[in-house]
């Protein structure tokens, strides 16, 4: 049966639209400055741009089929629930499945931008730490995450803005270096825009809480594709100046392209601050990943796909507490003991399938039921399963066998009541 936007809520409606799109903020801002931007240009060199303008295409479209399928189903899990409910029980444990694991190499990657940026002789211990904070915060209840997302986003974007500044004031932005593109291959760019879309891929963490949004049917709609549009405009006038301002070989080349680009001018002094930023946007990121990855645990284990044990909702805090910690000591496992030096190509194949489940479920959508036009959802349909093809051979065969093992499990797994 159809869930309604007056589906009973498990967890507490704390919510607004305001704080909605800080965390879809929070959750994409810096994301793509300070983990994506390598990769990007590596694959398509300055082509990065139309990477980008890609990338964001096809999360348009992905967020206007996740916003009304959270309007109509406003309960934890995301495409879990909508693959689910729309698509048949196993294509629901895949998106489920596919999200969880993505996420999780997400979260590790994240917590080690951090460590990276703070002190990269401890990166590790630093990573741990900040997994334990962002898990403590959590725990504390959801409002108290916005809070902290609110605070993480002004920074961010107070230290992005400054990026810019001592770009073009440095005296050494060159626009020649961003346009014409250079040794352009559609290849390159269709790569490059799976690598950015992992930057755009946090929108969907406003939907995965859809049972802690006061009135859903009216504020996922609005606040997905208003954090998105933000998001969109901060990553290219950033992207642009980075380029201008260092060239896409040593973004390319460098884990830090933001601090590459402002030490080329003659405001190097203001790199620091820079580091500090990356510091503190991993920190917002891997908070709402956190986030995002425990409520899709707790949506399944409510349904029996993982241990009930896992859909326990704390009395005082109103958070599903189990989740939090069981993903949180596994992140802090995996950044303890494993190399994720290739978690961004492996989480954006993962994620891209868990947006083609999401679209195909928004194409079954009654009439009645659509606030966008049919076509969108086609096109995120096949822009995300283009994109994921076109990543890296690891990336894709690593990523195809997760979703693979994720089929076997639940097709092997004992069924309870």
């Amino acid at each position: 049966m159809n869930a309604t936007p007056t589906t009973p809520t498990r967890l507490a409606r704390h919510l607004g639209t305001r704080d909605a799109v800080v965390i879809g903020l929070g959750s994409m801002i810096g994301a793509g400055v300070f983990a994506a931007f390598g990769p990007a240009a590596r694959a398509a060199g300055n082509g990065l741009v139309l990477g980008l303008a890609l990338a964001a295409l096809v999360a348009w479209c992905n967020a206007t089929s996740s916003a009304q399928l959270a309007a109509h189903y406003p309960q934890s899990g995301g495409a879990y629930v909508y693959g689910r409910e729309r698509l048949g029980p196993l294509w629901g444990f895949i998106a489920g499945w596919g999200f969880i694991i993505g996420k999780l190499a997400s979260c590790a990657a994240m917590a080690m931008t951090f460590g990276s940026h703070l002190a990269p002789g401890f990166a590790r211990p630093l990573a741990v730490a900040a997994v334990v904070l962002v898990t403590a915060v959590n725990y504390l209840g959801v409002k108290k995450s916005a809070f902290a997302t609110r605070l993480i986003v002004l920074v961010v974007l107070l230290v992005l803005a400054g990026v810019v500044l001592a770009v073009w004031l440095g005296g050494a932005a060159d626009l020649g270096r961003v346009w014409p593109p250079v040794d352009l291959t559609l290849l390159g760019v269709l790569q490059s825009a799976g690598f950015l879309f992992f930057a755009f891929a946090g929108y969907a963490r406003i939907a995965t809480l859809g049972e802690e949004v006061v009135d859903p049917a009216r504020t996922i709609p609005r606040a997905i594709p208003l954090a998105l549009g933000i998001t969109l405009a901060v990553y290219v006038l950033v992207a642009i100046s980075a380029l201008a301002g260092a060239g896409a070989t040593a973004i390319a080349t460098s884990a830090t392209p933001l601090v590459v680009a402002v030490e080329a001018g003659e405001l190097a002094w203001a790199a620091p601050i820079v580091r500090v930023g990356a510091t503190v946007a991993s920190l917002g990121v891997l908070m709402s990943l956190v986030l995002g990855v425990s409520r899709t645990t707790f949506a399944m284990a409510a349904n029996g796909d993982l241990p009930r044990a896992f859909a326990a909702v704390h009395a005082r805090y109103q958070v599903p507490h189990r989740a939090e910690l069981a993903v949180g000591l596994l992140v802090a496992c995996i950044v303890a003991v494993a190399d994720v030096r290739g978690a961004i190509g492996f989480s954006s194949f993962a994620v891209l399938g868990y947006y083609a489940i999401t679209n195909a479920a928004a194409l079954t959508l009654a009439p009645e039921h659509r606030r966008w036009p049919r076509v969108l959802a086609v096109l995120g349909l096949v822009g995300s399963l283009a994109l994921a093809a076109t990543l890296p051979l690891a990336s894709v065969l690593a990523g195809a066998a997760v979703l693979a093992l994720g089929a076997l499990v639940f097709l092997v797994r004992p069924t309870t009541g």
